[in-house]
This record gives structure tokens, sequence and C-alpha cells, in this order.
């Protein structure tokens, strides 16, 4: 498999050295040289399989012959070691419920799969340092993954005061290879500082440096395969008019579903959809990228004014000869979250505001004849105090969460400043 990079299409790497390097020079993302694509009767017969066996098929189609099918099939069974279910909501909408692995969020799919591609692709001796931002659940799942795996070290920034507090007891609580670092700032200035740190060669070679975000090839490719799963679920006549809505923050899981759309998944169009922080709304709607400084709001994993992602969404539009002006878009307030989040509970289905969100675009876009899935993006519980708030009901706290909420956090604090960080991550 060869990748190249968007800001420099010069620089083609392996896959191979994309998940080792992260970025490309310039901090440009990597995205395929070859995009392929199933004939319609490989899908049909690929949404007969299982999840693992169907999910190794497709990451092939990428990987190619840089990891022999049997050695890729074992990864992706200890990786996918859970199930990604469709959960009726209604008649004509169906939530995609990515919270059931180990840390309760969709990260987790793409985070313990990059784990195992990193183990695979790297020496034995070769020292690794995992330096990734997160709005909140990036950094559960990276730290899972990772935990306790010889040679990594893995440093998670995140911005303090801003993610919820179970949020923050799931990944700051392991000590270990495990670091954490409260950065006073929001999550656009954690995602700064850790690209301050790819400019900086000398640091680079240093320390090993990689990055865990889903700027990481093997993250975005991961999160392709459940858009499949979910599909699999559904009966026959309700694949071919299929809308999905994605939770929006930093754009990897829309991407994703547009790489499998781009496989030749029947999925008839998507919905992007944002919170108050809503670049690309406005730069679907108007053409002009001006992102607004970003502000805090109840979904704050989606806290993201400047997502990393995007450039490589345009890309694919570009290479496949889409429309941009085919995307569905929308942004939510979180007035009007609310309102979805008491909406669901009362039809019989407890959400939290990230999967609110894309639940109430598409309710309101949804056409006569099309059945909607929006994708449940983390369990409830992860956001406990604000939905018992919301709600006015107690939440049963899941064991993965229980185990950790009465553990010390041993996180540090820091400026967002590169110096101190660049100090912290020489220190031996």
């Amino acid at each position: 498999m060869k990748l190249y990079n968007l800001k420099d299409h010069n620089e083609q790497v392996s896959f191979a050295q994309a998940v080792k390097q992260g970025l490309g020079s310039q901090q440009g993302l990597f995205f395929p040289l070859e995009l392929p694509e199933f004939e319609l009767t490989d899908i049909d017969a690929m949404l007969e399989m299982d999840f693992v066996s169907r999910s190794s098929k497709i990451l092939s189609a990428y990987i190619g012959d840089e990891i022999a099918p049997h050695q890729l099939a074992e990864r992706v069974k200890t990786a996918f070691a859970f199930p990604a279910p469709v959960a009726k909501v209604s008649e004509d909408i169906s939530c995609l419920e990515l919270f059931h692995g180990p840390t309760l969020a969709f990260k987790d799919f793409g985070g313990r799969f990059m784990a195992q591609m990193l183990s695979y692709v790297s020496g034995a001796d070769e020292q690794i340092t995992i330096l990734t931002a997160t709005s909140g659940d990036t950094g559960a799942a990276v730290a899972h993954a990772f935990y306790g795996m010889e040679n990594v070290r893995v440093v998670i920034l995140y911005p303090q005061g801003k993610i919820s507090p179970l949020q923050e007891k799931l990944f700051c609580t392991l000590g270990g290879n495990i670091e954490t670092i409260a950065i006073d700032g929001d999550f656009d200035a954690c995602q700064a500082l850790v690209k301050q740190a790819f400019d900086d060669e000398e640091l680079k070679k240093a320390i090993g440096l990689n990055s865990a975000n889903s700027i990481n090839i093997s993250r975005l490719l991961a999160q392709i395969c459940y858009y499949f799963e979910a599909v699999a679920q559904l009966p026959q006549e309700k694949r071919n008019q299929l809308v999905v809505s994605v939770p929006s923050g930093n754009f990897g899981d829309l991407t994703a579903g547009l790489l499998a759309k781009s496989l030749g998944l029947p999925i008839k169009r998507f919905i992007a959809a944002t919170n108050a922080n809503d670049t690309v709304p406005r730069f679907l709607q108007g053409g002009s990228w001006t992102p607004n400084a970003t502000v805090a709001t109840l979904s704050n994993a989606m806290d993201v004014s400047q997502p990393n992602n995007w450039p490589r969404v345009e890309e694919l539009f570009r290479r496949k000869t889409w429309r941009l002006t085919d995307l569905a878009y929308g942004a939510v307030s979180d007035e009007t979250t609310e309102a979805s989040m008491r909406e669901l509970a009362d039809i019989g289905y407890i959400s939290e505001p990230h999967a609110a969100i894309a639940y109430r675009l598409l309710r309101d876009r949804l056409q006569e004849g099309e059945f909607g899935l929006f994708l449940g993006t983390a369990h409830p519980a992860k956001f406990k105090e604000s939905v018992e708030a919301i709600l006015g009901q107690a939440l049963p706290l899941p064991q993965a969460l229980a185990d950790r909420a009465g553990l010390p956090l041993l996180s540090h604090a820091m400026q967002a400043d590169f110096a101190p960080l660049r100090a912290f991550l020489l220190k031996a």
C-alpha cells in the first residue's frame, strides 16, 4: 500500500511507514494512492460475513501484501473483540452503537487496531513515544489500547476542565507507560502543541514520535469497518435508501464513512453533524473557511474549530469527482441538544449529547422512503452528570467506569506552551 502526503504529493510512504510516522512533512496527512472499490456482488457477499472476516477483507484492500491475510485477520480479531450493534430507535431510524468496547466509545476500534498495527510494524527494540491530543474519548481508547506495551510511552494532552470527569478518570488513572497532561486551553491548543512537536525533527528522532489521533491512517482505516457492520445488520429493503448522520468534531468518523462509500457500500448520503463549533457547516454553506474560537458545549468531544481530517474529505471528493454540495450538514445548539436527548428518552432510548446532535439533524432531514442511521459514539454514562441533569433520572455506571471512578488522577498540569512540553517529552 502506498500513501501520499496531502501537502507534498511527492512524499509517498508504505502503510508501515505511515503508521510509524503518523504525519508527513509540513504536518501533511497521509492518504491512499489507490482507492479500491468492490464490485456489487462482492459487497453482497461481504455483508454476509462475520465482522472480523469482513473487516479483514476491507483492510486488506488498502494494506495489500504488506501484511499477510492470516496475520492481519489475527490482529483484527484481537482489536475488534466487541460488537457494534444497530439499535432500533423508531420505525425509520436506528443507532449504530459504537460504545461496547473497553472504554465505551467508538475510538476503541481505531485505537486498538492502531496498537496492533504499530506492534506489528515496529522492531522489537524500537522505542516509540505516542503523543496525542484528546477532546474526550481518544485519550481513553489510546491509553487502554497501549497500556502495558513494552517500548511504548504514551503522552496524552487534554483541555483542563473541558472533558467530563468520568472521561478523565478512564485514562488519567492508569499510570505506568501512560502519562497525561491537562493543558490550560481548549482542544485546538492541545492539537497545536502536538503539531509543533511533529515539526521538531530533533525531538521526533530523539523520542521516536508518533501520533494516535485520527490523523494516523491505521485508526482511520479501522473505522471504515463498522459502517459495513451497520449495513450488514439492516434488512435488504433498508440498505438502498440509507442516510447516515455522523456527530463530527475532528471529522475522522465522517472520513471513514465516506471511504466506506468509496469502496462501494450503498450509503445514499451523509449528514455532517456539528455543535456550535460549526466551521465545516459554515464552509459548506458559504464557501469560506473561517474557524472561530472554540466554544465549550455539552458535546465536548466535538469542540473542535479546526478539524484535522477535513483535507482528507476534500481530497476524497476531488478524487471521486463527488460534489461537496451533496454532503448534508448542520449545527445544533446546546438547547436543542438537550431537547433531543429528552425526545429520545421519551421514545425509550437513552442517549448522550454527541449522538443526540446526529439524531436531531437526521430526524429533521430524513425524506419519505429513506432509512436513517445515526452514530452513537459514546456510552451515556461517560457523561453521567450532564445526562442525569438533563433527563432527570439516574444512570447506572457500567463496570468499566465504576472500576476507575474512585481512583486518583495522575495528570500533570501545563500551560499551552511548547517549551515545557518539549522538556517533558525529552525527560527519560
